[in-house]
């Protein structure tokens, strides 16, 4: 049983970092909580039911932070060396 919360948090942590859009951080950050929350609730209750509410729990809190931690601006420079701030890409 152990083994199958380990092989879906790896899996999950593993389709949650193929994106590279700004958008998509809280996804990465969700999947990070996810997949942590799950180990932690699977060490501790040590069942099934510990791991999903522990995977929804990290999940939660690890996309609120990834949502929270994204730059939504970052910094570029005019012809004439002034920094400004533009979206990031």
């Amino acid at each position: 049983m152990h083994k199958l919360v380990i092989v879906s948090a790896t899996a999950l942590l593993l389709a949650a970092c193929q994106s590279d859009s700004q958008s998509d951080r809280a996804l990465v950050g969700g999947g990070l909580g996810a997949a942590t929350g799950a180990a932690i609730g699977a060490a501790t209750t040590g069942d099934v039911g510990g791991a999903l509410v522990g995977g929804a729990i990290g999940a939660a809190g690890g996309a609120v932070v990834g949502a929270a931690t994204t730059p939504k601006n970052c910094v570029d420079y005019d012809r004439y060396g002034r920094a400004y701030r533009v979206a990031c890409r």
